[in-house]
């Protein structure tokens, strides 16, 4: 009797837990699905379990979700390819739930096996064979189709997302009867559904041939740019740019071009936003040619309109425009409504627009961004907000190889020395990890004279990531000047600080000891820096003493073996010997690595 119990134990705790009170369990048993299966068997899971599945789908949001995971990857489970259609029903429920996520994943699961699925089994299951007008009639028995007949929106919303996969495979008169009805869709009274057919628009017309591309598909796409939901036409300017990369040059320049002026004037901030933000992508579709001809004028207005939210879109692709420009064009039409931008009322205009104005150099050459551009980042870099300002430092580089680093220093160096002292330390972060790659530019000389003295200031700096990446910043500096210059320039002032009233400083000097002795090697860390680390060990705070004890353990593979038996070993063993605990565990830890190294010599 038990062996006979025993194949359905797997099913019944998936009942029992399905049934069970607690989402977690209920979950939990979800995700064992595949488990369950490989018990089962794939015969039983495609007569039982799959079944079971499409009868009990009304759950929480959660467990629905994962089950339409799961079911996007059961094909093995079922028996392969040749039985992929037995997953269909259930997922064609969850396609029919009102909450999102769990439609777009079931959608997404039903994507992955059709894909997989056979064409015959496409035709036969995932749309029917039909003829003419019969094609509802037969609806009912297909998953697809249904769908897209379905009276609940959620249904026909979710059937946008299939045709993509459907329509290769169907036979000429079906496909037809596809397009069609991905028109109809296009003309829902449910604005829903008409996003949604949107939003899918460019995947379908993707399969679709080119003869009809021109003539339905087009005419389907007009009929969404003209849409009086604002929601609507701002996906439909996506679609723009993919079938622009559809279409055939001639056919982009007529169909596609006059959809993203007329956009760019739109009564909707929306629809003008995503013109803004997918500009660079629609000029790639219509040519440089044309957008030099036509989209200049759209531009200009997007970067001068009345939405800062459109401004911001604007602004982040002015380099990118520019780059399909002539520098003459740039010049003309695009610069001023930057100078305007870079004295924008809205703090988020200016920082979009410092976060690639910086790019703008190279396009347009040395001459004119001295003349133009400069003056623009000086002000940007004196703005009052810290974002704006941060944008600007972190992109120098791209200014230096076009101007130079005379003229770099000379103009913009004053202002970055200020920000290196600015109130907001994330600022004051930007121009530490600044500094190396600005040294080297600058070389010694200028560096030494300019730049030193703040280097050595933000070890005492209020806030830790400040003073900790001023420590990883020397170690930088030491490694592109070389240990002779650090030894004189860096470790005096370094060893200096140690006596430091605030331990929180004197804790930074240990880290930047720390970092510093593998670039300035065993002699100088012997003279000069070890000495200092084993002084350090009689501090009286204990948060000293064992980082005293992390950095000896550091040095020991710096050090002769004699320099640690003589100095490193005697005072981890005073340490190991502290009333401090965590003293004592950090002095135990080197002593541990000391000793291996020792034994591994």
């Amino acid at each position: 009797m038990a062996s006979m119990d025993e194949p359905l134990y797997p099913i019944a705790i998936l009942i029992d837990e399905l049934k069970n009170e607690d989402i977690q369990l209920r979950l939990n048993s979800i995700r064992r699905l595949s488990t369950i299966a490989r018990a089962l068997g794939e015969e039983r899971t495609r007569k039982e379990l799959i079944p079971f599945l499409s009868e009990n789908n009304d759950d929480e949001d959660e467990v629905l979700l994962a089950m339409a995971e799961e079911l996007g990857v059961f094909i093995p489970y079922v028996g392969g390819v040749e039985h992929a259609h037995v997953l269909l029903p259930p997922l064609e429920t969850l396609c029919t739930v009102e909450e999102t996520c769990v439609r777009d994943k079931a959608v997404e699961s039903l994507c992955r096996i059709g894909a997989q699925m056979k064409e015959s089994d496409i035709v036969d299951w995932f749309v029917p064979v039909v003829k003419s007008c019969q094609i509802y009639q037969f609806a009912a028995n297909f998953t697809m189709l249904r769908l897209a007949a379905g009276e609940w929106f959620t249904a026909r919303v979710s059937s946008c997302g299939l045709f993509h996969i459907a329509y290769p495979s169907a036979p000429d008169q079906l496909k037809a009867e596809l397009r069609t009805i991905y028109g109809q869709l296009c003309q829902d009274d449910m604005p829903m559904v008409r996003r949604a057919a949107a939003s899918n628009l460019g995947k379908f017309a993707a399969t679709v041939e080119q003869n009809y591309l021109k003539t339905e598909v087009m005419s389907i796409f007009d009929d969404l740019t003209q849409d009086d939901q604002d929601s609507v036409r701002l996906l439909a300017v996506e679609g723009c740019a993919a079938l622009g990369k559809l279409l055939e040059p001639q056919d982009c320049v007529a169909h596609i071009l006059p959809v993203i002026v007329n956009f760019s004037q739109d009564k909707s901030w929306r629809v003008r936003y995503m013109v803004a933000n997918q500009l660079y992508e629609l000029c790639e579709a219509v040519g440089p040619e044309h957008s030099r001809e036509q989209l200049v004028p759209a531009y200009v207005r997007l970067l001068r309109d009345n939405e800062a939210e459109v401004r911001i879109a604007a602004a982040g692709k002015v380099t990118k425009f520019c780059r399909i420009l002539s520098p003459q064009l740039a010049i003309q039409h695009i610069l001023p409504c930057v100078k305007e931008l870079s004295s924008d009322s809205s703090q988020h205009v200016r920082s979009a627009l410092a976060s690639v104005i910086m790019g703008m150099a190279p396009v347009l050459g040395k001459e004119a961004t001295i003349e133009q551009l400069l003056p623009i980042f000086l002000s940007l870099l004196k703005d009052e907000f810290p974002d704006v300002r941060l944008n600007i430092i972190s992109k120098l580089d791209q200014v230096n190889q076009v101007i130079g680093i005379d003229l770099l220093s000379q103009s913009l160096l004053p202002a970055i020395v200020e920000l290196a002292e600015d109130r907001h330390w994330r600022v004051r972060l930007a121009i530490i990890e600044y500094i190396p790659l600005l040294a080297s530019q600058l070389g010694v000389g200028f560096f030494d004279d300019k730049l030193g003295a703040l280097c050595m200031q933000w070890l005492e700096d209020k806030v830790f990531s400040i003073r900790d990446a001023a420590a990883n910043n020397l170690k930088r500096l030491a490694e592109e000047f070389g240990p002779e210059w650090a030894m004189q320039h860096i470790i005096p002032q370094v060893l200096e600080k140690i006596n430091n009233p605030h331990y929180l400083y004197r804790m930074t000097i240990l880290q930047a000891i720390s970092l510093l002795a593998p670039v300035m090697g065993a002699e100088i860390t012997c003279q000069q820096l070890l000495p200092v680390v084993i002084n350090s060990s009689k501090d009286r705070v204990p948060n000293i003493k064992f980082n005293v004890a992390k950095v000896l353990q550091a040095l020991i593979p710096i050090l002769d073996q004699s320099v640690v038996e003589k100095n490193v070993k005697p005072c981890l063993v005073e340490l190991s010997e502290d009333p401090d605990v965590d003293v004592r565990y950090y002095a135990n830890q080197a002593l541990q690595a000391c000793d291996q190294i020792m034994m591994s010599s």
